[in-house]
């Protein structure tokens, strides 16, 4: 297989990993790369993301798919940057330094695993990014495979066990503080600088084991587990921490799209009511025959938004979303009033000022008053007390957008009242994170709810929050 077909099938795994490259952007790369040459790495690297990422968020998976199919080295070869790489660490073994792991004393392997330690700290101690790569491929061919019936089989854990690069920490503390102050600033960014190149290293190992995988396996194979989804295809129910860190660098461009669409005027025929002096006066340049009307600037409209959101359990990470949107939503409209609800509801506007978005989820558990009797959800009593507290809150300027997965566990759902409250608002929206084709199955209520609102939309990641964004009309 030469270059050119790595390309080609590179590119397709691309696809497969929802990046969107056209062929004209196939021949672009092909170009590039034959233009720049194929004996620098990097180069190779950047080119082809040039010509083939349109988006930021493409990158992680692209930079995972490009170490698959175009990788520094095969096996245990050392690159030609880094001929020395075994040395230190063999060092400590004597002549049992070319064995394999499984051939080594536990004597030999404690002894190296003290070796690769010792380099480890150092490393990480002066931020020297080759030295942990070189680390991290020596750290799997000691620690990361067991021998297989065909072949060998490699295990992220097993190398991070044996590096147990957090064990390090206070070391590296007392390294880089010297005799300052601790529990100060300082300390803070020593911790976070550790941090940082604690999971980098990580990140070299696992890169690693994929490529190792991908030698025994085939690179398709990997492929399937090694590429993480697309920021914006990440589902909100199976989110992850580090997921929701990625989604609160994108809900604040988003909220201020949505505010834009909500708040956008429809346009039939002309604006504002019809200008009579102004009219008279441009129909003498015909005239007097009033061939252009004029009209009067219509008043931009002011908008208010009520968000109830199910903070329940089983839309935790969704509900972490939600707020995150409301909170970004503040900034947006000239009045957000935002409501919280499981069994009951209550406002939870107060929490979204000047707080950590980390900690509004345990303030709510913590203060607001929402489980009634056995902390399910409960759509119909939490919709009657909305109304009954804070009925106020709608009215014929306010977009009602409600975010949850309508499961009322086959309890009351008072449709009646919600009715009435979807018509005192200006729009209804209802944001539901279940797939549309599970609504209505169980207890959930979802199409009795999808009858009285504008419009429910499935909403399981940001890709199809956007294409909401997209679609809304104008109001």
């Amino acid at each position: 297989m030469n270059l050119l077909d790595r390309t080609v099938m590179f590119t397709a795994a691309l696809r497969r990993a929802g990046i969107p490259v056209s062929s004209a952007e196939t021949v672009d790369a092909a170009a590039a790369v034959g233009a720049l040459g194929w004996l620098d790495r990097d180069a190779v690297r950047a080119a082809l993301a040039a010509t083939l990422c349109k988006r930021p968020l493409y990158r992680p998976a692209f930079d995972t798919l490009f170490d698959l199919y175009f990788p520094p080295r095969i096996g245990d070869g050392v690159s030609l940057d880094d001929p020395d790489a075994d040395q230190s660490a063999d060092g400590a073994l004597g002549e049992d330094a070319t064995a394999e792991p499984g051939e080594l004393t536990p004597e030999d392997l404690e002894a190296l695993r003290r070796a690769l330690r010792d380099e480890l700290r150092d490393a990480l101690r002066d931020g020297d990014d080759e030295s942990l790569r070189s680390l991290a491929r020596r750290a799997v061919n000691a620690f990361g495979s067991a021998p297989g019936s065909s072949g060998r089989s490699w295990f992220l854990y097993r190398a991070l066990r044996a590096m147990s690069a957090e064990t390090l920490i206070a070391e590296l503390l007392a390294a880089l503080l010297g005799d300052q102050e601790r529990g100060g600033l300082a300390e803070r960014a020593a911790r976070q600088t550790i941090a940082d190149r604690i999971r980098s290293f990580e990140e070299m190992v696992a890169a690693e084991v994929r490529r190792r995988m991908a030698e025994e396996r085939g690179v398709e194979a990997i492929e399937r587990t090694a590429v993480r989804p697309l920021d914006d295809q990440v589902e909100f129910l199976r989110a992850s921490q580090r997921d929701l860190v990625e989604l609160r660098r994108q809900v604040y461009p988003l909220a201020r799209r949505l505010a834009t669409r909500l708040t956008a005027r429809r346009h039939l025929g002309r604006d504002g009511r019809l200008d009579f002096r102004r009219t008279v006066r441009a129909s003498l340049a015909t005239g007097g025959v009033p061939v252009e009307t004029k009209h009067r600037p219509r008043k931009p409209h002011k908008p208010e938004l009520v968000v109830l959101c199910d903070v329940s359990g089983s839309v935790s990470s969704f509900a972490h979303f939600t707020l995150m949107l409301t909170h970004a939503l503040r900034e947006q409209f000239t009045k957000v009033r935002a409501f919280a609800f499981i069994e009951s509801t209550d406002e939870v506007t107060r929490f979204l000022r000047g707080l950590d978005l980390g900690d509004m989820m345990a303030r709510i558990a913590r203060e607001a008053d929402l489980v009634y009797y056995d902390g399910h959800s409960d759509y119909g009593r939490a919709i009657e007390v909305f109304a009954e507290r804070y009925s106020d809150a709608v009215g014929p300027r306010t977009s009602l957008l409600i975010l949850g997965d309508a499961r009322n566990n086959y309890r009351a759902t008072s449709a009646n009242v919600f009715r009435q409250l979807c018509g005192q608002a200006r729009h209804s929206y209802w944001l539901n994170p279940e797939p549309r084709a599970y609504w209505g199955s169980g207890d959930s209520a979802s199409e009795i709810y999808a009858e009285l609102v504008d419009e429910m939309v499935e909403c399981r990641n940001v890709d199809q929050l956007q294409q909401f964004i997209e679609r809304l009309l104008p109001s």
